[in-house]
């Protein structure tokens, strides 16, 4: 692991403290929904959810899947450990993968969608996770993706920078539309809709808005200063926000796998491959 306070670089697949993720007052619960419902469902689909976490959006999926399946990936032990708690009594319809989603990933499918809500900007390579999700889709599949995009955090980078932190480009990556679009293409899908939606969220308290930071936003930063340093630099870091707002920008995301094209199971470079399997109980 190699960090340096003014100027962040992320070598290493960042873990997160899963409960205190779930205690928060997340914009994400209604990002997920939001993203979920942009999904055109019949009930008796598999859907992937790329970066599942703690299992919100997966359980939110079951709800409306029925007769269908969740493949959960994630690359985070804790996140999935909640997840399997919170799934606790449904795990007959998932399948739990801890897989680095800036790699290759080892499963062949075919689901009948890919639903990804608050990952993306967290991977540096997009044009790989898009390949990833057309590698397994079924011809037709859909792909629905909502992350921090082009302005995201813009009044917490400035902060950072303001305090003579690296303002978060070696962590984030918050892309436009028209770049998002051409990974897409060159990667396989078709019907491509991305766009750009300001989603301010608003904490009730400076107390609240600084756990909201340590724990959602500034996490890679905290990792390797010394415990007594972490409240002051968050503390610091809010002090510079003119309000108790973090300043969201979405990237909103849907696109269809078009037919044909090669899948993930026929690239001899991808290594071995995880058809689905009903987890053993």
């Amino acid at each position: 692991m190699v960090r340096h306070i003014a100027r962040v670089v992320v070598v290493e697949l960042l873990e997160w403290d899963a409960r205190s993720y779930d205690s928060l007052p997340l914009p994400h619960k209604r990002w997920g929904p939001a993203a979920i419902a942009r999904l055109r469902l019949a009930g008796g689909e598999t859907v992937a959810d790329l970066g599942a976490g703690t299992g919100r959006d997966a359980g939110q999926l079951l709800t409306v899947l029925p007769r269908g399946r969740v493949l959960a990936i994630d690359g985070s032990q804790q996140m999935l450990a909640q997840l399997r708690e919170r799934l606790a009594g449904q795990l007959d319809r998932v399948q739990v993968l801890q897989a680095d989603l800036r790699e290759p990933l080892p499963v062949t499918g075919p689901v009948d969608a890919v639903l990804s809500v608050a990952t993306l900007h967290w991977l540096p390579d997009h044009a790989q996770v898009f390949c990833s999700a057309a590698g397994m889709l079924r011809p037709g599949g859909q792909f629905v993706a909502e992350a921090g995009g082009a302005g995201n955090i813009d009044a917490v980078r400035a902060a950072l920078a303001g305090l003579g932190a690296d303002d978060g480009k070696g962590i984030w990556n918050f892309a436009e539309p028209a770049e998002t679009r051409e990974r897409l293409a060159a990667a396989g899908f078709t019907d491509i809709d991305v766009g750009l939606v300001p989603d301010p969220a608003r904490l009730d308290s400076a107390d609240q808005l600084e756990a909201f930071l340590a724990t959602v936003v500034l996490g890679a930063y905290l990792r390797d200063l010394p415990p007594g340093e972490r409240r002051p630099f968050v503390q610091a870091v809010a002090a510079r926000l003119a309000e108790p707002v973090v300043d969201y920008v979405r990237l909103q995301i849907r696109a269809l796998r078009a037919a044909g094209g090669r899948r993930l199971a026929e690239d001899p470079a991808s290594g071995p491959v995880i058809p689905w399997a009903a987890p053993q109980s």
